[in-house]
């Protein structure tokens, strides 16, 4: 099955905000880190690290987007599962030095305790202490919040996703009731779904926003075959002039990569030019062939 990974486009920051991450979120680790040399824009460093479990990508290639909260990570402190209240504030706490609140840290008639962040480096994160008795969630959750010209389209949108990857389901949903307007009755408060063993979150929020969603966070979709790779590209992408080095935005402006699985394998390895070879060849492409990527680096 495709492994679907996380990204986050740092300006030269990616190392450090992976070090940061990994420092104090338990269970932790940094798995690989290699340079792509000779890119648009420039060096870039290229960081592969674990955060609780949970897979993630970051990179550092310039000061092209910015993080926003229309993607954010709930981290899900379940007392079920050994994560208690005194953890989510001792995290709280170290993830807020140099960042901002966007909602505090208090309780909510949706939860106990609950507050909305943005890290140091701009990243949003959502601590929420959940309920034990409700069914489990993984530790970290992406969560989209589909806002301005998408917003009502949550529910549209998990529909779409969960039709184009095979192994998926819906989870809970929670929607908008009467007289809380400007949101629309009936679009979703909150929801989630899975698509291949990974928990998203969707919301609407008809609030004035000044941002939507954009290449800051993308997510990899790994695949094994070139069949695939062409699977999720034509089901995928949506706008063709973003269509590069596997990038692609879908029709709610999402970005997600589609990737070999072989590919991270290529770039991690020992020999700098090898590495060289296949990073230009993936510089050349809008969808990646496999094909020609095995023989860049053969």
């Amino acid at each position: 099955m495709p492994t679907i990974v996380p990204n986050l486009w740092f300006d030269k920051e990616a190392k450090e905000a992976a070090a940061f991450y990994c420092s104090v979120i338990p269970d932790s680790k940094i798995n690989s880190s290699v340079v792509l040399r000779d890119t648009p824009s420039g060096d870039c460093d290229l960081v592969s690290f674990e955060l609780a479990g949970q897979p993630f990508m970051a990179i550092s290639a310039g000061p092209l987007f910015k993080f926003n909260p229309s993607t954010s990570f709930i981290l899900n402190f379940d007392p079920s599962q050994g994560r208690t209240r005194q953890d989510l504030e001792a995290l709280w706490n170290q993830l807020l030095p140099g960042g901002s609140v966007l909602m505090p840290l208090a309780p909510y008639p949706f939860a106990p305790l609950f507050g909305w962040l943005q890290d140091r480096y701009g990243l949003s994160w959502q601590l929420i202490l959940s309920d034990p008795s409700g069914e489990a969630r993984p530790f970290i959750t992406p969560a989209l919040l589909f806002v301005g010209e998408v917003c009502g389209r949550a529910e549209e949108a998990q529909d779409f996703y969960v039709s184009v990857f095979a192994n998926a389901r819906r989870g809970t949903a929670m929607r908008y009731p009467a007289g809380m307007e400007p949101e629309r009755e009936g679009t979703l408060m909150y929801s989630d779904f899975m698509l291949e063993g990974q928990w998203f979150a969707a919301m609407d929020s008809a609030q004035p926003h000044n941002f939507a969603f954009n290449e800051a966070i993308s997510f990899m979709v790994y695949c094994d075959s070139q069949a695939e790779i062409d699977h999720y590209w034509t089901q995928l992408s949506a706008v063709p002039e973003a269509e590069q080095c596997g990038w692609l935005k879908d029709k709610y402006g999402l970005s997600w990569q589609i990737v070999p699985r072989a590919l991270e394998r290529m770039l991690q390895d020992p020999d700098p030019e090898r590495v060289n070879r296949v990073n230009q060849v993936v510089l050349q492409m809008k969808k990646l062939e496999l094909a020609e990527l095995q023989r860049a680096y053969a």
